[in-house]
C-alpha cells in the first residue's frame, strides 16, 4: 500500500529506515530503478545487509533527522518512510520532515506508514512546514491495523 502511487516515472526515491528492505523491494517492483534509490538507515547491521541486497542504491548510514544535511545529489520525487514517528520527539519529526521536503520536488510526496489511528506527524509540524496529510489506505486485517498517509505541500 505504501508504494501504490510510485512508478518508474516518479524519479529518484528516498527511503527512510528501510530495515531489511521490504519496502525497498516493493519500490523496485513498482518500476523505480535500484540506482534511483537513496536508502537512509541508522542501524549498522541493517545498513550492511542493505548494501549487499541493493548494491546499486545509494546508502547513507545516518539518522534520518540528518536528512536535510545529506548530499542526496538532486531533487527526488518521493520519500517513503517506515520510521516509528510516534515514538520520536517532536524535534526529531520536524527535522525529518523539513529535511525530506528540502529534497522533494515541488509536487513530490512523503509516504508514511503507521500503526496509530491518525497521521503520525503532528498538526503543529504540518502547519509550520506548510504541509497537509491525506490517508491513502488502511490495512484493517493487519495486526495491529496499519495506515498509510501521503504528506505533501499545501497548494498555494
Amino acid at each position: 500500500m505504501i508504494t501504490q502511487e510510485l512508478d518508474g516515472t516518479c524519479g529518484p526515491v528516498i527511503e527512510l529506515g528501510p530495515g531489511t528492505g521490504a519496502f525497498t523491494r516493493a519500490i523496485i517492483a513498482r518500476g523505480v530503478a535500484e540506482q534511483n534509490l537513496v536508502l537512509v538507515e541508522m542501524g549498522r547491521e541493517f545498513a550492511s545487509m542493505l548494501s549487499r541486497r541493493f548494491p546499486r542504491a545509494t546508502l547513507f548510514e545516518r539518522d534520518a533527522a540528518e536528512l536535510g544535511s545529506l548530499g542526496i545529489g538532486g531533487p527526488v520525487g518521493a520519500v517513503v518512510s517506515g520510521l516509528p514517528l510516534l515514538s520520536m520527539s517532536t524535534n526529531q519529526v520536524e527535522a525529518i520532515m523539513s529535511g525530506a521536503f528540502k529534497h522533494l520536488v515541488s509536487d513530490g510526496s512523503f509516504y508514511q506508514f503507521t500503526y496509530g489511528p491518525l497521521c503520525p506527524v503532528p498538526q503543529k509540524i504540518l502547519r509550520l512546514l506548510g504541509l497537509e496529510s491525506k490517508l491513502i489506505g488502511r490495512a484493517l486485517l493487519n495486526f495491529p491495523p496499519a495506515s498509510v498517509y501521503r504528506i505533501s505541500r499545501k497548494p498555494l
